[in-house]
């Protein structure tokens, strides 16, 4: 194979000229065998990936979708609560004591100024139920508006004139006595503070206290109720006593036995509103206290009747709220007479519950026309029970007392007659004679009024003329002297 002879044969000289003339040789290496210029090709770029659509949207165009969106989210926010505001004035404009305490006549006080001591409310209603008496103990508490709970009062410090003096805001407005007993008290005490003078208001000479020496406490009677000469009873039906119903009063219209009734106060009688609904003006009725038969009356004198209150709830037609209130013209004298004597109305958690034996009584007219005091004792029936006898006509402001032996009921003989329990060796008022169908059969209890019920609605109505007095006391003082002297007379003769 011929090769070419100028491949591969080693150096070799090339001449090339230079500035002077002269030629002279240039050596190449095999290495160097090379072209002074090679082409190279460009590779073929990679395809690029499409464009992002959302960065082709102008700018101003995206700000312009911004704006709109904070707009609509702003004017949401606004309607929002424009309705909240809306609603908290509605419940504003519903409810005048949004930040206090209701009056009850369209004012409101501040929660702190309720049991403070210093009449608020015009009508003195942050200051009427500030008093009560718990228990069959009488024992005398006292609401802190501070702490939101009922204290009972150290008899530390404690004296007659404290007592006399803390009868005012009770529904009765009368004094007893006052007395002192040990007892626990979780949420605290209220003692007498030290140099309250004699015109302080009771509540405000009363301060705060976790404890009280030897736990011994206040209790206070406003009235000597409740108690008996002789209070032992035989079973069944028989003929009354005075001596073991002293309360039993006899409810006459133009001179005819028409209702029964309990003595509370000297004023005061409890009996049933479907008596006296149909007719409720006191000119017509006469009382009469202190008799067994129908010549009592005779030698006893009728008492007139001042004022009725009959529940403004009452129906005729599912005898709900069966109660009503009798004021005399003139108090009945307990110490005149042996034979007239008030039961007491139940104190708070007094606890009477199933099956606790009672005593009711009522004026029975036998064939002559006369009548005859009687009593029976039953006992307390549940009322879930005593609805299944009566298709679940029982409400809360009813009680059902049921017979301990067949026929012994005295529930057809005397409509708002009393129903009452002894505990703690104190007659208590718990129901008035309301209705009953075969009350006399066993498993037909008689329906009654809950009495403790209705304490709230008594002693709302007897406060309205022992309060008049006393905030005419207050505020006696005024340009008008004769107009309020002829007003504090007229007050101070109906108050009871």
């Amino acid at each position: 194979m011929t090769t070419n002879p100028y491949l591969d044969a080693g150096p070799y000289f090339v001449y090339e000229g230079t500035l002077d003339g002269e030629w002279r040789p240039r050596s190449f290496s095999s290495s160097e065998d090379q072209p002074q210029y090679v082409h190279h090709l460009t590779p073929k770029p990679e395809p690029l990936p499409p464009p992002d659509m959302s960065h082709s949207v102008p700018h101003h165009k995206g700000i312009k979708q911004r704006c709109i969106k904070f707009s609509v989210a702003a004017v949401i926010s606004l309607l929002l609560l424009l309705l909240v505001a809306l609603i908290l004035l509605g419940y504003y404009l519903s409810s005048t004591c949004i930040h206090g305490v209701a009056c009850g006549d369209g004012s409101c006080v501040w929660a702190s100024q309720w049991c403070d001591g210093v009449q608020d409310c015009p009508g003195g209603q942050d200051e009427a139920s500030c008093v009560r008496l718990y228990g069959p103990s009488f024992l005398l508490q006292i609401y802190c508006s501070e702490s939101k709970s009922w204290r009972t009062v150290c008899s530390h410090g404690w004296t007659e004139q404290q007592g006399k003096r803390s009868r005012f805001p009770l529904p009765l407005g009368t004094y007893f006595k006052s007395d002192q007993q040990k007892t626990e008290s979780r949420d605290g005490f209220l003692k007498v503070k030290p140099g309250s003078g004699p015109d302080t208001p009771i509540l405000k000479q009363l301060v705060r206290s976790d404890s009280c020496p030897n736990n011994s406490v206040v209790t206070l009677r406003c009235i000597d109720c409740g108690s008996l000469v002789n209070s032992s009873r035989a079973l069944g039906v028989q003929p009354a006593s005075l001596e073991t119903s002293p309360w039993q009063v006899s409810l006459q219209v133009e001179g005819s036995h028409r209702c029964g009734g309990a003595i509370i106060t000297p004023y005061w009688i409890v009996t049933a509103a479907h008596c006296v609904a149909g007719d409720s003006n006191p000119e017509d009725w006469t009382v009469y206290a202190g008799i067994m038969d129908s010549l009592g009356t005779l030698f006893n004198p009728a008492r007139s009747v001042s004022r009725i209150v009959v529940h403004k709830d009452y129906s005729s037609l599912t005898l709900r709220n069966d109660i009503a209130l009798m004021k005399l013209s003139n108090p009945l004298d307990f110490t005149a007479s042996g034979n007239i004597a008030p039961v007491c109305l139940p104190n708070v958690e007094l606890n009477i519950s199933v099956p606790q034996r009672c005593w009711t009584s009522g004026f029975q007219i036998i064939d002559s026309g006369s009548l005859h005091l009687k009593e029976a004792e039953v006992s307390l029936v549940d009322r879930a029970d005593c609805n299944t006898s009566y298709n679940g006509r029982i409400t809360e402001d009813m009680l059902c007392a049921g017979a301990t032996e067949a026929g012994v009921d005295v529930c057809h003989g005397d409509s708002g007659g009393p129903l009452v329990s002894q505990k703690a060796g104190v007659w208590w008022l718990i129901g008035d004679s309301s209705w009953g169908d075969q009350c006399t059969v066993r498993n037909k209890p008689g329906v009654y009024g809950n009495v403790t019920y209705f304490l709230s609605w008594i002693y709302r109505h007897m406060r309205v003329g022992v309060n008049s007095c006393y905030i005419i006391l207050k505020t006696c003082i005024t340009p008008f002297a004769s107009t309020v002297a002829l007003h504090f007379y007229v007050t101070i003769k109906d108050a009871s």
